[in-house]
Protein backbone atom coordinates (compact mmCIF):
# COMPACT_ATOMS: atom_id res chain seq x y z
CA UNK A 1 0.00 0.00 0.00
CA UNK A 2 2.88 2.39 0.75
CA UNK A 3 4.10 2.39 -2.84
CA UNK A 4 0.61 2.66 -4.34
CA UNK A 5 -0.40 6.10 -3.01
CA UNK A 6 2.48 8.09 -4.58
CA UNK A 7 2.06 6.14 -7.82
CA UNK A 8 -1.60 7.17 -7.99
CA UNK A 9 -0.66 10.84 -7.54
CA UNK A 10 2.00 10.48 -10.24
CA UNK A 11 -0.51 8.94 -12.67
CA UNK A 12 -2.85 11.89 -12.23
CA UNK A 13 -0.30 14.20 -13.90
CA UNK A 14 0.65 12.08 -16.90
CA UNK A 15 -1.88 13.34 -19.44
CA UNK A 16 -2.44 11.09 -22.51
CA UNK A 17 -0.17 8.35 -21.16
CA UNK A 18 -2.13 8.02 -17.93
CA UNK A 19 -4.67 5.34 -19.05
CA UNK A 20 -1.97 3.01 -20.42
CA UNK A 21 0.28 3.34 -17.40
CA UNK A 22 -2.72 3.08 -15.08
CA UNK A 23 -3.57 -0.31 -16.60
CA UNK A 24 0.04 -1.46 -16.17
CA UNK A 25 0.05 -0.39 -12.52
CA UNK A 26 -3.28 -2.16 -12.00
CA UNK A 27 -1.79 -5.37 -13.40
CA UNK A 28 1.20 -5.12 -11.03
CA UNK A 29 -1.09 -4.40 -8.07
CA UNK A 30 -3.25 -7.40 -8.94
CA UNK A 31 -0.36 -9.84 -9.26
CA UNK A 32 1.35 -8.61 -6.07
CA UNK A 33 -1.89 -8.67 -4.05
CA UNK A 34 -1.73 -4.92 -3.43
CA UNK A 35 -5.17 -3.41 -2.64
CA UNK A 36 -6.63 -2.37 -5.99
CA UNK A 37 -9.40 -0.43 -4.25
CA UNK A 38 -7.37 2.80 -4.15
CA UNK A 39 -6.68 2.54 -7.87
CA UNK A 40 -10.34 1.88 -8.67
CA UNK A 41 -11.55 4.89 -6.71
CA UNK A 42 -8.77 7.13 -8.02
CA UNK A 43 -9.69 6.22 -11.60
CA UNK A 44 -12.92 8.15 -11.11
CA UNK A 45 -11.05 11.25 -9.98
CA UNK A 46 -8.48 10.99 -12.79
CA UNK A 47 -10.59 9.87 -15.77
CA UNK A 48 -14.24 10.37 -14.82
CA UNK A 49 -16.88 7.70 -14.28
CA UNK A 50 -17.26 6.17 -17.75
CA UNK A 51 -13.65 6.33 -18.88
CA UNK A 52 -12.42 5.40 -15.42
CA UNK A 53 -14.69 2.34 -15.29
CA UNK A 54 -13.44 1.15 -18.69
CA UNK A 55 -9.79 1.64 -17.73
CA UNK A 56 -10.27 -0.17 -14.42
CA UNK A 57 -12.08 -3.09 -16.05
CA UNK A 58 -9.31 -3.48 -18.63
CA UNK A 59 -6.71 -3.39 -15.84
CA UNK A 60 -8.69 -5.91 -13.79
CA UNK A 61 -9.14 -8.24 -16.77
CA UNK A 62 -5.46 -8.16 -17.72
CA UNK A 63 -4.33 -8.38 -14.09
CA UNK A 64 -6.59 -11.34 -13.39
CA UNK A 65 -5.39 -12.97 -16.61
CA UNK A 66 -1.78 -12.53 -15.50
CA UNK A 67 -2.63 -14.21 -12.20
CA UNK A 68 -4.27 -17.07 -14.08
CA UNK A 69 -1.16 -17.58 -16.21
CA UNK A 70 1.03 -17.63 -13.10
CA UNK A 71 -1.18 -19.64 -10.76
CA UNK A 72 -3.16 -22.10 -12.91
CA UNK A 73 -0.14 -24.37 -13.63
CA UNK A 74 0.12 -24.87 -9.85
CA UNK A 75 -3.36 -26.43 -9.93
CA UNK A 76 -1.64 -29.54 -11.31
CA UNK A 77 1.30 -29.41 -8.91
CA UNK A 78 2.25 -32.26 -6.57
CA UNK A 79 1.57 -30.10 -3.52
CA UNK A 80 -2.00 -29.39 -4.58
CA UNK A 81 -2.47 -33.01 -5.60
CA UNK A 82 -1.57 -34.06 -2.04
CA UNK A 83 -4.01 -31.51 -0.66
CA UNK A 84 -6.86 -32.77 -2.82
CA UNK A 85 -6.40 -36.33 -1.58
CA UNK A 86 -8.79 -35.24 1.15
CA UNK A 87 -12.11 -36.04 -0.50
CA UNK A 88 -13.78 -32.99 1.03
CA UNK A 89 -11.21 -30.65 -0.50
CA UNK A 90 -11.43 -32.49 -3.81
CA UNK A 91 -15.22 -32.28 -3.74
CA UNK A 92 -15.23 -28.52 -3.14
CA UNK A 93 -12.70 -28.01 -5.91
CA UNK A 94 -14.74 -30.15 -8.29
CA UNK A 95 -17.86 -28.20 -7.34
CA UNK A 96 -16.27 -24.87 -8.23
CA UNK A 97 -15.00 -26.24 -11.54
CA UNK A 98 -18.30 -27.93 -12.32
CA UNK A 99 -20.47 -24.90 -11.65
CA UNK A 100 -17.99 -22.68 -13.50
CA UNK A 101 -19.16 -19.27 -14.60
CA UNK A 102 -22.27 -19.07 -12.43
CA UNK A 103 -20.45 -19.42 -9.10
CA UNK A 104 -17.54 -17.22 -10.14
CA UNK A 105 -19.89 -14.50 -11.40
CA UNK A 106 -21.69 -14.44 -8.05
CA UNK A 107 -18.39 -14.22 -6.18
CA UNK A 108 -17.19 -11.40 -8.46
CA UNK A 109 -20.46 -9.56 -7.91
CA UNK A 110 -19.73 -9.21 -4.22
CA UNK A 111 -17.44 -6.41 -3.01
CA UNK A 112 -17.12 -8.44 0.21
CA UNK A 113 -14.77 -10.91 -1.49
CA UNK A 114 -11.30 -9.37 -2.11
CA UNK A 115 -10.63 -9.21 -5.85
CA UNK A 116 -6.92 -10.05 -5.70
CA UNK A 117 -7.28 -13.00 -3.32
CA UNK A 118 -10.19 -14.40 -5.33
CA UNK A 119 -8.08 -14.33 -8.51
CA UNK A 120 -5.54 -16.73 -7.02
CA UNK A 121 -8.16 -18.93 -5.34
CA UNK A 122 -10.07 -19.44 -8.59
CA UNK A 123 -6.96 -19.92 -10.72
CA UNK A 124 -5.72 -22.61 -8.32
CA UNK A 125 -9.09 -24.37 -8.40
CA UNK A 126 -8.48 -25.44 -12.00
CA UNK A 127 -11.36 -23.56 -13.66
CA UNK A 128 -11.27 -22.86 -17.40
CA UNK A 129 -9.88 -19.49 -18.40
CA UNK A 130 -12.94 -18.67 -20.50
CA UNK A 131 -15.26 -19.06 -17.50
CA UNK A 132 -12.78 -17.23 -15.28
CA UNK A 133 -12.62 -14.25 -17.67
CA UNK A 134 -16.37 -14.05 -18.40
CA UNK A 135 -17.15 -14.04 -14.66
CA UNK A 136 -15.20 -10.78 -14.32
CA UNK A 137 -18.27 -9.05 -15.75
CA UNK A 138 -19.74 -9.44 -12.28
CA UNK A 139 -17.34 -6.74 -11.07
CA UNK A 140 -18.85 -4.01 -13.25
CA UNK A 141 -21.43 -2.69 -10.71
CA UNK A 142 -18.75 -2.29 -8.00
CA UNK A 143 -16.28 -0.72 -10.45
CA UNK A 144 -18.83 1.87 -11.60
CA UNK A 145 -19.85 2.68 -8.02
CA UNK A 146 -16.31 3.19 -6.74
CA UNK A 147 -15.23 5.26 -9.74
CA UNK A 148 -18.35 7.34 -9.13
CA UNK A 149 -17.22 7.94 -5.55
CA UNK A 150 -13.79 8.88 -6.81
CA UNK A 151 -15.37 11.40 -9.15
CA UNK A 152 -17.36 12.89 -6.28
CA UNK A 153 -14.23 13.35 -4.15
CA UNK A 154 -12.33 14.55 -7.21
CA UNK A 155 -9.03 14.92 -5.37
CA UNK A 156 -6.43 12.24 -6.07
CA UNK A 157 -4.12 13.50 -3.32
CA UNK A 158 -6.93 13.25 -0.77
CA UNK A 159 -7.83 9.74 -1.94
CA UNK A 160 -4.20 8.65 -1.74
CA UNK A 161 -4.03 10.06 1.79
CA UNK A 162 -6.99 7.90 2.79
CA UNK A 163 -9.87 10.35 2.91
CA UNK A 164 -13.17 8.72 3.87
CA UNK A 165 -15.44 8.11 0.89
CA UNK A 166 -19.09 9.13 0.87
CA UNK A 167 -21.39 6.11 1.13
CA UNK A 168 -24.73 6.68 -0.55
CA UNK A 169 -27.71 4.30 -0.77
CA UNK A 170 -26.14 2.52 -3.75
CA UNK A 171 -23.21 1.46 -1.54
CA UNK A 172 -25.45 -0.34 0.93
CA UNK A 173 -27.56 -1.85 -1.86
CA UNK A 174 -24.45 -3.28 -3.50
CA UNK A 175 -23.20 -4.66 -0.19
CA UNK A 176 -26.57 -6.32 0.42
CA UNK A 177 -26.60 -7.76 -3.10
CA UNK A 178 -22.99 -8.86 -2.65
CA UNK A 179 -23.77 -10.62 0.62
CA UNK A 180 -26.72 -12.39 -1.01
CA UNK A 181 -24.48 -13.40 -3.92
CA UNK A 182 -21.92 -14.93 -1.55
CA UNK A 183 -24.66 -16.86 0.26
CA UNK A 184 -26.04 -18.20 -3.04
CA UNK A 185 -22.56 -19.10 -4.33
CA UNK A 186 -21.72 -20.88 -1.06
CA UNK A 187 -25.01 -22.81 -1.22
CA UNK A 188 -24.34 -23.90 -4.81
CA UNK A 189 -20.79 -25.01 -3.96
CA UNK A 190 -21.93 -26.87 -0.84
CA UNK A 191 -24.66 -28.77 -2.69
CA UNK A 192 -22.39 -29.62 -5.59
CA UNK A 193 -19.66 -30.79 -3.21
CA UNK A 194 -22.14 -32.96 -1.32
CA UNK A 195 -23.25 -34.57 -4.58
CA UNK A 196 -19.61 -35.21 -5.53
CA UNK A 197 -18.93 -36.92 -2.16
CA UNK A 198 -22.06 -39.05 -2.48
CA UNK A 199 -21.05 -40.15 -6.00
CA UNK A 200 -17.59 -41.09 -4.69
CA UNK A 201 -19.13 -43.21 -1.93
CA UNK A 202 -21.14 -45.17 -4.49
CA UNK A 203 -18.02 -46.04 -6.51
Amino acid sequence: MDWLAPVVQWLADLGPWAPILFVLVYIVATVTLAPAFLLTVSAGAIFGILRGSVVVFIGALLGASAVYVLASPLARSRWLARLTRDRRVAAVRAAVVGEGTRVMFLLRLSPLVPFNVLNYALALSGVRYRDYAVALLGMIPAIVMFTYYGRIVGDVAALAAGVALPHGPEYYVLRAVGLAAVVVATTIITRAARRAIEREKKL
